[in-house]
């Protein structure tokens, strides 16, 4: 019998930081539900990802995919750039 892959997880975020080279750092929130009082909140979660081409600047929404360990930290790469913050060139 062959088993088969696990689909990739992919999330929507925004990048926060593109200041290291081929990485940038999208924050991306999720709402929980409060164990104790059932309310929903808020959780910011950050995350650094993978752009080979330097091209998400400060400020872009972005769809990033789980990908294999690039480095220590990376294990997300951005896979396309869904609104561009029109921030201008980067360096």
């Amino acid at each position: 019998m062959k088993t088969q892959k696990p689909l990739k997880r992919t999330i929507t975020g925004t990048v926060i930081s593109d200041k290291m080279d081929k990485t940038v750092t999208v924050l991306f929130e999720t709402r929980k539900r409060h164990p104790l009082y059932k309310k929903f909140v808020r959780v910011n979660k950050k995350v650094k990802a993978h752009d080979a081409k330097n091209e998400a600047s400060l400020g872009d929404l972005v769809k990033v995919v789980e990908i294999r360990p690039v480095s220590k930290e990376k294990t997300w790469m951005v896979q396309q750039i869904l609104q561009s913050s029109g921030g201008g060139d980067k360096k």
